[in-house]
């Protein structure tokens, strides 16, 4: 027993003989530790950059119709002679450079009704009356709840598009409707539709 408890003893004073002669460990800076966090964190905002997809443009993948898309800004009036020269090339629509200023056909009365808090630009659109030949775009603005009553448009089908860019109540809005009869026709433009309430 006295053997074991001997033998025992040496082990730890040669232990502790051999820790008092070793090389003192190094403590960690704690600079270097912060350095080595940011560039791991440059190097993973690096990595997900890269890995973002690059914004490439897709084929188009509707069939194109003649009603020409709506636009942020306001469109300009065509000049006299662009509304009355006819156009020669069968890949244009004719409408898109006429002015719907009374055109040919049966009268009605058309009102748009800005319901919106802010001043809105409305783009009309009528499609080509078939045996009139009535078509062509209009522009016009409206303030904060207000409307404006037409009474030299004709009957026929209209597409509208109304946007505003006002910080306090940015929109774009769109709808259609035909009109058959000469009763008063309303358009109410709201900042989710435009809708046409019949007479």
């Amino acid at each position: 027993m006295k053997q074991h408890t001997l033998s025992t003893l040496l082990i730890v004073i040669v232990f502790i003989l051999s820790a008092c002669g070793a090389e003192p460990v190094p403590t960690v800076n704690a600079a270097d530790v912060q350095h080595t966090a940011e560039a791991a964190a440059f190097t993973m905002v690096a990595q997900t950059q890269a890995a973002i997809p690059t914004a490439t443009p897709l084929p188009p993948t509707e069939t194109p119709t003649q009603t020409p898309a709506v636009t942020d800004t306001p469109l300009a009036s065509p000049t006299l002679a662009a509304t009355q020269a006819p156009t020669t090339d069968p890949n244009v629509d004719p409408c898109s450079t006429r002015v719907l200023s009374a055109p040919p056909g049966r009268d009605t009365i058309i009102r748009i009704v800005n319901e919106t808090r802010v001043r809105i630009t409305v783009s009309v659109y009528l499609n080509e009356t078939a045996g009139q030949g009535a078509c062509g775009w209009a522009s016009l603005e409206l303030g904060k709840n207000s409307d404006t009553v037409r009474t030299d448009w004709v009957q026929g089908c209209y597409n509208l598009w109304a946007w505003s860019d006002d910080p306090h109540g940015r929109f774009r809005s769109s709808g259609s409707g035909c009109i058959n009869n000469p009763d008063k026709w309303t358009f109410i433009v709201s900042e989710g539709s435009i809708k046409l309430a019949s007479p």
